[in-house]
């Protein structure tokens, strides 16, 4: 079987709810990082066979196939197709790994992965409670609904069963919710984002400016502001400070073929060493990465300790807590410049975001092995190990 490359990964620094990133169109978001990937890249981009785009909220502007309207905004030839995919949080994530298997195939040379998601624009769950409100329907049908009677599948419980289930505590969570911003805020002074961040000109209220740093990193946090955040439910944990961030952003990985890499001229980052899908309970629903990532280093050959770097989506701070318990892993080399709780969760963008941030880290430490997993509504895992070139 052939071997898919990443030659590149790029994001958009992350906008807050009604931010930096909130007056530019999602298309045009995902505009700008297609482009950063032309202009980045030494290569005739008329060759790229497809794009494909992950995204959640698919309501309003990010609907009718928000990838290829992208494609039309952008600096690509319109002659390049491209698609738009759900797998929730891990959509692009899946895009990749779609890229990935096209390469691996045979069946395409250059594939361009990619993830947009204006949660400003598009708030989260519009596309579902704008069509109940006027009473088009829920997702929910008769047959789900006799399988999972009364059951309205929620992360938040699901974030909160996870508590209870591995025994952890509130003071558990504020802790590491302080080290994420920590730790982006060591990596972002250092200049670690450098290479993986694509400015986006923005207008504020002092003028045009170039939007480079995650907005949402709390630089002057401390354990005593992070604890004092109100709990969002009634007798559980969790609360704003202990969860992803609601974020505006774009991203994308450029995945190739070894032919390509000759024909071409490219020179690869990454080689792509393992790529799976896995689901569980959808009620606890946030837990599939750890078992996950079990079967995925199993398939792989690989241990946890083979492992250099790990990006685990910070969607609540349980979570990737729960992910070091169940494999034993090392905090040190998880989230290394910082996670979702202080960088933001663009949704569909997180994938792609994550993996220009893993290889990021990859490079900064020298690791080799990096593994990347995200937990998804339904109780679905996507895991990609790749190994630093």
């Amino acid at each position: 079987m052939a071997t898919a490359y990443i030659v590149d990964a790029v994001r958009t620094a992350g906008g807050r709810r009604g931010g930096k990133l909130a007056g530019v169109h999602p298309v045009d978001l995902g505009a700008a990082v297609y482009d950063a990937i032309a202009d980045r890249n030494d290569f005739d981009t008329s060759k790229i066979d497809d794009v494909i785009t992950g995204c959640v909220s698919q309501g309003g502007e990010q609907t009718m196939d928000l990838g290829r309207n992208a494609v039309l905004a952008s600096k690509l030839p319109d002659s390049i197709p491209a698609v738009t995919i759900d797998r929730q949080c891990g959509s692009s994530q899946q895009a990749m790994m779609f890229a990935a298997q096209a390469v691996m195939s045979g069946t395409q040379d250059i594939v361009l992965a990619s993830g947009i998601e204006s949660m400003t624009r598009v708030p989260m769950g519009s596309v579902a409670t704008l069509f109940m409100k006027e009473g088009l329907g829920n997702y929910k049908s008769p047959r789900l609904e006799e399988k999972y009677p009364g059951i309205m599948f929620s992360q938040f419980m699901g974030a909160e069963m996870i508590v209870k289930k591995h025994g952890f505590t509130k003071d558990d969570l504020d802790a590491f919710a302080l080290e994420s911003h920590r730790r982006a805020r060591v990596a972002t002074e250092a200049g670690l984002f450098g290479n993986e961040i694509v400015a986006i000109e923005v207008e504020t209220p002092e003028g045009p400016q170039r939007h480079t740093v995650d907005e949402g990193i709390r630089f002057d946090a401390t354990l005593e502001s992070i604890a004092g955040v109100k709990i969002l439910q009634e007798g559980g944990t969790i609360t704003a400070a202990t969860s992803s961030q609601i974020c505006d952003g774009a991203s994308a990985a450029l995945i190739v073929s070894e032919q390509a890499l000759k024909d071409h001229g490219l020179t690869p980052r990454a080689r792509i060493h393992h790529i799976s899908v896995t689901a569980g309970d959808p009620i606890i629903m946030l837990e599939e990465p750890l078992f996950a990532t079990e079967k995925a280093l199993k398939k792989a050959g690989l241990r946890i300790e083979d492992i250099d770097a790990y990006e685990v989506n910070e969607a609540f701070a349980p979570v990737p807590l729960a992910w070091l318990k169940y494999l034993g892993a090392d905090h040190a080399r998880l989230n290394q410049h910082g996670g979702a709780i202080a960088l933001g969760h663009p949704l569909g963008a997180s994938g792609t975001k994550l993996m220009a941030t893993l290889l990021g880290v990859l490079d900064a430490t020298g690791g080799k092995y990096g593994l990347q997993t995200m937990c998804e509504g339904g109780g679905q895992a996507n895991v990609t190990i790749v190994e630093r070139l």
